[in-house]
């Protein structure tokens, strides 16, 4: 495959995952894809770090950020949409039982 057919080829993976409404790492994972090759070329071609989405790992974690100006802690932002506020010391035992049950 010469370079410029594996550009063309990616322009089209990334058009089709775009369409998707999928994470990177599910659209990978449907179309067996090597993600880190994915991300590679979705940085190249669209100068995208996909920051909108959260990043969940293969043992299930998401990204748990503090709010800026919120003064009540953690806010942990899951799939689909849903997020958790105030989150502290005296209350992450309760994440870790709400996160295991999903």
């Amino acid at each position: 495959m010469t370079q410029i057919e594996r550009k063309q080829t990616w322009q089209q993976r990334i058009a089709d995952w775009q369409a998707s409404g999928l994470s990177g790492a599910a659209y990978c994972k449907q179309e067996s894809l090597v993600y880190h090759r994915f991300v590679y070329w979705r940085q190249k071609l669209t100068g995208s770090e996909e920051p909108s989405k959260p990043v969940q790992t293969r043992s299930g974690f998401t990204r748990v950020a503090p709010v800026p100006d919120a003064g009540a802690g953690l806010t942990v932002s899951l799939p689909g949409g849903v997020s958790i506020t105030g989150l502290h010391a005296g209350n992450i035992e309760l994440l870790g039982a709400v996160l295991r049950q999903l």
